[in-house]
């Protein structure tokens, strides 16, 4: 059952003890008490989803994971997640949880000076609390603020929130070393990546009826997943499949996120894509779904005809690994560490983009067969284990 937040509501507060809202104990014991301070579902979308998972697992054992939403839907209310109304509203919820015994879990990555600071309040409140976070870094190797080289000035601010943390836990080795060149002790920091066996649990669904009969009706359909942001080359998304339909002109390309502009800052540029998209004929061609839910987005990524990912500065990309495990051959910018059997293209490069894409058609049922499918391990099992260790 979902618990309703409202603006004075702190979940969970009480002191802790052996018996959890699902009856379990945890076999060691003793109960592990975690606040996530991170963006969480809706929409389904990057480290929101990994946390989903996260929280689960730690409530299948009988721990207590609560999830302090600063993303999008941070307003909403009556879902598994604490809303944040305000800047003080955030400060007041992330002292009250640590006087109540909760390790605080922030989660960032070097893209948003919002998360700085935010992430700079939590830690600060876990030190006058006598108890130093947990961090995890996420995202690649290179991204707008990380690593030193691309904002020097910024190399105290990171000091500090790396060398304050109790551990850090980032994606992947490459990511790994570039934390440490702030002259952080590699001991601390915990590579794990942050798709797992999870991702891959559901239940095919029968979509909407204009999407059913857009499978049913047209060959190839291409899969996207996207916002409206520069960061997802829409419009190298756009003018490839342009030039793609030239040659296939029953193609669809299947959109799924949400479509509207994040924020005012963005919204000129979505209101140029989607004049783009009218300028090259595209309208009849593209289907929006809007944000979709677990299942239903494997659904149309099992049944796509080839994923394509434009996103530079994804890193090790749950959707990718997705659509590799359930058998779809993938098309994606080269961003350094795609996976074996990724069709990649040079960033920019729409033509190199438009031959990948015809590749992967071209090859049909073959390269389906022969696709290589990625060992999935259960990271979230390994993550658990290193947040009751902390």
């Amino acid at each position: 059952m979902e618990k309703v937040h409202n603006r004075e509501h702190i979940a969970e507060l009480s002191a802790p003890s052996r018996a959890t809202k699902n009856g379990k104990t945890p076999s060691s014991g003793t109960v592990t008490r975690v606040l996530q301070i991170t963006s969480y579902p809706p929409p389904r979308a990057g480290w929101g989803m990994r946390v989903y998972f996260l929280k689960k697992a730690m409530e299948a054992e009988g721990d207590v994971c609560e999830v302090l939403n600063i993303g999008k839907s941070r307003f909403l209310t009556g879902r598994d997640f604490i809303p944040v109304f305000s800047g003080w509203d955030y400060v007041k919820k992330v002292f009250r949880y640590r006087l109540n015994g909760y390790k605080i879990h922030m989660h960032l990555n070097g893209d948003s000076p919002k998360g700085f600071i935010l992430t700079l309040l939590a830690e600060w409140i876990s030190l006058l609390t006598f108890h130093r976070p947990i961090l995890t870094f996420h995202a690649g190797p290179v991204q707008i603020y990380f690593p030193r080289e691309k904002a020097p000035w910024l190399t105290p601010m990171y000091k500090f929130i790396f060398g304050v943390a109790r551990a850090i836990i980032c994606n992947n080795q490459a990511v790994k070393e570039k934390i440490m060149s702030y002259g952080i002790s590699g001991e601390k920091i915990h590579p794990i990546q942050a798709f797992s066996r999870q991702y891959l649990e559901f239940e095919e669904q029968r979509l909407a009826p204009e999407l059913e009969r857009l499978f049913q009706n047209h060959h190839p359909v291409i899969a996207s997943y996207l916002f409206f942001r520069p960061v997802f080359r829409v419009r190298d998304l756009l003018e490839g499949f342009a030039r793609f339909r030239s040659r296939y002109p029953q193609a669809r390309l299947v959109i799924m996120g949400d479509a509207r502009p994040e924020d005012q800052q963005l919204a000129e540029y979505a209101g140029e894509m989607m004049d783009l998209l009218d300028e090259l004929g595209l309208r009849d061609a593209v289907y929006f779904t809007g944000d979709l839910d677990h299942d239903c987005f494997l659904t149309v990524l099992k049944r796509a005809t080839v994923y394509l990912r434009t996103h530079i500065k994804d890193g090790v990309c749950s959707s990718v690994l997705e659509a590799l495990s359930l058998g779809t051959p993938v098309v994606a910018v080269d961003n350094g560490i795609r996976p074996p059997g990724v069709l990649t293209y040079a960033d920019g490069d729409v033509d190199q983009l438009v031959g990948q894409l015809e590749k992967a058609v071209s090859g049909g049922e073959e390269i389906r067969r022969t696709l290589p499918r990625p060992e999935i391990p259960d990271t979230v099992a390994q993550e658990v284990a290193l947040l009751r260790q902390m």
